[in-house]
């Protein structure tokens, strides 16, 4: 079995959240970046990762996104500011 991430971008005026999952992080992160990752994150230039989660098993971050998704847009905030306070680029950390 591969390890999975789950994740959570924002724009630079944190006005949208956006969630996912993915095998590869970095990669992942690189595609959302250049513009070729989702719809929703290229329209709203969502491209800093605020917040992600490692699992052994990718199956286990596919359902902790579905799980996120579900959550209230605050819920996902407090999460990321948990451990992010000052909610810096994670990506530049990879």
């Amino acid at each position: 079995m591969e390890k999975g991430f789950t994740y959570i971008l924002t724009n630079k005026n944190h006005t949208v959240l956006y969630v996912g999952a993915t095998k590869n992080l970095k990669k992942r992160i690189d595609h959302h970046v250049n513009g070729t990752g989702a719809l929703f994150t290229k329209k709203y230039n969502a491209t800093i990762l605020i917040y992600f989660e490692e699992f052994l098993h990718f199956s286990n971050a596919f359902e902790r996104e579905k799980q996120l998704k579900n959550w209230h847009k605050d819920w996902k905030w407090n999460l990321a500011k948990l451990s992010n306070p000052e909610l810096k680029d994670l990506y530049l950390m990879l």
